[in-house]
């Protein structure tokens, strides 16, 4: 398999199972890889020793919340997009999103167009350049 054919590595990071497993229908039938993680601090783990190359963070997470962890990812990756999903997107989180270098924040419940819009828009505006699938849609 060469480069331009791999899976690209996606962190979903959510206390609640069910919005993971969404999160995780939505992007891995488009060929990424996804690595899932329950709280920030175990999304930090699996950065510190997986191939991510980008992070879906919820926002309201108990001991960690989306945006420390997004503080923390960006202490070992300051590359790494970040998207932050919250369900109460509000002007205040928006500021403190923009502030922490956020790649954007996405509502929920999620929507599959948004959410494989803005992850296809991260890679590229990171320098990661899409799959020959995403090339072929263009």
């Amino acid at each position: 398999m060469t480069n331009t054919t791999r899976p690209y590595g996606i962190l979903i990071t959510d206390d609640d199972d069910g919005c993971r497993d969404a999160l995780r229908s939505i992007v891995e039938p488009e060929g990424y890889r996804t690595f899932l993680a329950s709280s920030g601090e175990e999304a930090l783990d699996i950065i510190r020793e997986a191939p991510i190359h980008l992070a879906l963070l919820d926002v309201n997470m108990p001991t960690l919340t989306g945006l420390e962890t997004l503080l923390l990812v960006h202490q070992i990756n300051a590359l790494l997009p970040v998207i932050l999903v919250t369900a109460e997107p509000d002007e205040n989180l928006m500021r403190r999103a923009i502030r922490a270098h956020a790649y954007s924040v996405i509502p929920k419940p999620v929507s599959k167009n948004v959410v494989l819009y803005t992850v296809v828009r991260a890679l590229r505006i990171y320098g990661i350049p899409p799959k020959p699938a995403e090339e072929a849609a263009e």
